[in-house]
């Protein structure tokens, strides 16, 4: 028998036992008040709506010890009895890590599994959030770009991959939203959708409308075509073992690509408490929500216009380069168009109080790509290729278009330009509509 065992009584009683005891009281009080009821789905899930409202880590940690100063607490680590202290730690790791609001607000439970932890706050460090939401989300976009890949070989196409940007993303977005709490925590899909807040729901609705129309205009354009796209013609393509190589040097590098641009709808559904406690604005912007939808809305009106004036150039078979319309503001409106629908994605967390430092990654990584790897240079140094090699005029119109405009962010001399400001005045039209439908949409 331990010493504090013989001579508990000396020291005013076993206060282990009793704080044991104690703790023991408050815990069984917080299961009642929590699983009380008739066990039908509203009583299992009514704190997701403000129903039982659980207790704050303030309010637990007012009853939780701290410390007697007798023998037992100062030598209890020689005998290796830490029961009371088992028992807070125990108590610890249920307690939510934020506000009881939050803890209303993304329904976290006292013993979640193991896919609930990290969606209710249950790691909130940087190593945690890899391990527990990004890793997995590059897991989906590895497994995907595997598919991928081999429909590509299968078909000798590798514009398959160019499927998959839009849709991989729309998809990781949707699981992370939907299917996580759906397939591993049980719930029914209307329970799911309900318990996603009105910007989470704006978010996904953006994120889909993205990924749907980028979605529809690839895979047509790859119909319509009936062959591979002149820019993976290269050299590199007629190596005999390209195939062999090309998961690891195309297919894979676009999965982490992916990953790290799916950042801002990713975390705020497979993590959302964490999210919110790590975010240094948890305060909601009415003006930073406006700016966001105006991003969106203008970005989105921006690739609308591109690729139907576009496809409107490439009808009348004409011999001369496309500069009009939105091209007359930059030469890849669409690519500045796509920037700004990443770019409005954190501001429109930010706007929630839900912006995670993680999720900057998101834009600047699409940014980065979209400039300096897959898009505006890609397709610039085809375009100058194959002019120089096939079309002589073409080629020399490319090169006083690069003179006269820029690439992708517009000149001061665009200020007058009519095209800009029909662009913008769409954004504010969707500022005005969100604000107009909002109250509507959140009731």
């Amino acid at each position: 028998m331990a010493e504090q065992d013989r001579f508990g009584s000396w020291f005013g009683g076993n206060k282990a036992d009793k704080v044991k005891e104690k703790v023991q009281e408050k815990v069984e009080k917080v299961q009642e008040n929590i699983f009380k009821g008739s066990g039908a789905e509203q009583d299992r899930y009514e704190h997701w709506f403000g129903g039982h409202k659980l207790p704050t880590r303030a309010d637990i940690e007012k009853i939780l010890p701290r410390g007697s100063g007798a023998e037992q607490d100062r030598y209890e680590r020689r005998f290796g009895r830490h029961e009371a202290h088992s028992e807070v730690n125990k108590l610890n790791e249920s307690l939510p890590s934020r506000s009881g609001a939050e803890q209303d607000r993304y329904g976290a439970h006292f013993t979640p599994n193991a896919a609930a932890r990290i969606r209710f706050g249950g790691t909130t460090s940087t190593v945690g959030l890899l391990q527990h939401a990004v890793l997995p989300s590059f897991g989906l976009h590895t497994g995907l770009s595997l598919v991928t890949y081999g429909l590509a070989r299968y078909t000798d196409r590798v514009e398959v991959k160019d499927w998959l940007w839009p849709s991989a993303q729309v998809a990781n977005a949707w699981w992370s939203a939907i299917g996580i709490p759906v397939v591993y925590e049980g719930l029914p899909v209307s329970t799911a959708w309900s318990a996603l807040s009105y910007d989470q729901k704006l978010l996904l609705g953006g994120v889909s409308a993205w990924g749907i129309r980028l979605f529809y205009r690839i895979a047509s354009r790859t119909l319509r075509r009936g062959e591979d796209d002149p820019r993976y013609r290269t050299a590199a393509r007629k190596e005999p073992d390209f195939w062999n190589k090309a998961f690891f040097t195309v297919f894979l590098p676009e999965a982490l690509a992916q990953t790290i641009i799916t950042l801002p709808f990713t975390l705020p559904f497979r993590a959302p408490v964490a999210t919110a406690i790590a975010s240094p604005f948890p305060e909601a912007s009415t003006v930073a929500r406006g700016l966001a939808i105006f991003l969106f809305t203008t970005g989105y009106a921006l690739e609308v216009l591109a690729d139907t004036q576009l496809a409107f150039h490439a009808n009348k078979k004409s011999n001369e380069l496309n500069r009009e319309g939105v091209f007359s503001i930059v030469r890849r409106p669409n690519y500045l168009g796509d920037a700004l629908v990443h770019f409005s994605f954190p501001l429109l967390l930010f706007s929630a109080g839900q912006l995670h430092p993680l999720t900057l990654l998101g834009p600047i990584a699409n940014y980065l790509f979209l400039r300096f790897i897959g898009g505006d240079k890609e397709n610039e140094e085809d375009q100058e290729k194959r002019y120089a090699k096939e079309n002589p005029t073409k080629y020399q119109q490319l090169q006083e278009y690069k003179k006269a405009k820029n690439s992708f962010w517009p000149s001061l001399a665009e200020v007058g330009n009519k095209w800009l400001w029909a662009v913008a005045a769409v954004g504010v039209g969707g500022v005005v509509l969100e604000r107009s439908l909002g109250n509507v949409l959140r009731g």
